[in-house]
């Protein structure tokens, strides 16, 4: 009897897919980011470029730019009491609401955090003000609340805020304490990632609720409330429609609402000083770069990071 060897079927080697070339990678990539590159270009760096050749130039829309090298700048700094007043008037703005908007925000975000029911409806309600506060409606809606006669002067017996000078600034500033809801909502993403451990284990040790917050609360939230602050001291930096709406686009009463921004507006497109609004452009850049060098210098000593034992 004979057996005969059936052959085993012949196999095919497994072939990878070949790689594309790195440079044609590349490509697909610039394809996928050139909608993003257009546009900071065409949109951002050109005209940050021009606004840079503007400030040393005389420039009235109407004319050719004339050079004048750094006479924008020296104006500004010996010959402009108002541009002093605006910065003094910003300044003052941003020490008052940032630290007033942050607190507030903070406070809603732990009672937010405490509810047990009607958590997301609360949340909601106080991010409301956030998205509707920067409108120009709301800001008429608030300079009459503010103005003779209006809702705080029949409550209180005090005028209106917006005509007095000692009180058009607080108006201003209570609108940005108002948008709390943006910073409210990060504070509690934050709250919400603190193990509760941690607090267990401080109520087992005796420490108070005070002692909680200040303990583990602040530390481990920390990067958040770094977070917000730049974020919030950069907004106020730039504050413009409520003190455009308050003050009529006048920064009054006597300048106390003349913000750095609005002041810019007017030498650029009332008093069409272009160069000069420009060079006052440049120099709140360079103030807000600044400022944010200051914070990030300083959080190393406050600000504590989970994963580095050494923050």
């Amino acid at each position: 009897m004979t057996t005969t060897e059936i052959p085993a079927p012949a196999t095919t080697p497994k072939t990878t897919p070949a790689k594309r070339p790195k440079r044609q990678r590349e490509g697909a990539a610039w394809v996928f980011l050139s909608p993003w590159v257009l546009g900071a270009a065409v949109l951002t760096l050109l005209p940050m470029a021009v606004s840079l050749y503007l400030s040393f130039t005389d420039y009235d829309l109407f004319n050719p730019p004339q050079w004048v090298g750094l006479r924008n700048y020296t104006q500004m700094f010996t010959e402009d009491p108002r541009y002093w007043r605006s910065v003094v008037a910003t300044l003052t703005y941003v020490v008052i609401a940032v630290p007033l908007q942050l607190g507030l925000a903070l406070v809603v975000a732990l009672a937010l955090k405490s509810m047990k029911r009607g958590r997301g409806f609360y949340r909601s309600a106080f991010y409301a003000p956030s998205l509707l506060g920067a409108s120009m409606s709301i800001a008429l809606v608030w300079r009459a609340v503010f103005n003779d006669g209006g809702t705080v002067d029949n409550l209180l017996g005090t005028g209106g805020w917006v005509n007095q000078p000692g009180w058009a600034l607080f108006a201003v500033a209570l609108l940005t304490v108002w948008q709390f809801g943006a910073p409210m909502v990060i504070f509690l993403a934050g709250l919400q990632q603190i193990p509760g451990e941690l607090y267990e284990a401080a109520a087992v040790d005796g420490a108070s609720r005070w002692r909680q917050f200040l303990s583990i609360t602040v530390p481990m939230l920390s990067p958040v409330i770094f977070f917000n602050l730049v974020l919030q001291t950069i907004q106020a930096f730039q504050v413009f429609t409520p003190a455009f709406a308050i003050s009529a686009g006048k920064g009054g009463p006597a300048d106390s609402t003349l913000f750095y921004t609005l002041y810019l507006y007017d030498r650029g497109f009332v008093a069409s000083h272009m160069g000069y609004a420009s060079a006052m452009a440049w120099v709140l850049l360079l103030v807000i770069g600044a400022v944010t060098a200051v914070l990030f210098r300083t959080s190393r000593s406050w600000v504590f990071y989970a994963s580095e034992g050494d923050r």
